[in-house]
């Protein structure tokens, strides 16, 4: 399954440099705490799934909402840019 490959790819990235970024960029930025949170419950209902499919269509339609489509701002750090990546790679795989 796509989406099982991407988010062992990806999740222990994301768990790392969410905070980061929520922590440098969230006074420009504050709708990064809602990506953050986001993150989070994805995270979550993933770990819960385990090898199932967790039910995230929600989540992803209001992150693609929040990011608008998952278009970095420009002025952020690459860490920024690699998080709407990474979140946007999983969305796809997700929707597959």
């Amino acid at each position: 399954m796509v989406f099982n490959r991407v988010t062992a790819e990806h999740l222990k990235t994301l768990e790392q440099y969410a905070p980061v970024v929520a922590r440098v960029h969230g006074g420009n930025h504050p709708e990064f705490h809602e990506v953050r949170k986001l993150f989070d419950a994805i995270n979550k209902k993933i770990k819960e799934a385990g090898t199932g499919k967790p039910e995230l269509n929600g989540e992803f339609q209001q992150l693609r909402k929040i990011t608008d489509n998952y278009i970095v701002p420009d002025d952020v750090c690459e860490s920024y840019a690699a998080v709407y990546q990474m979140l946007a790679e999983l969305d796809e795989a997700y929707m597959a």
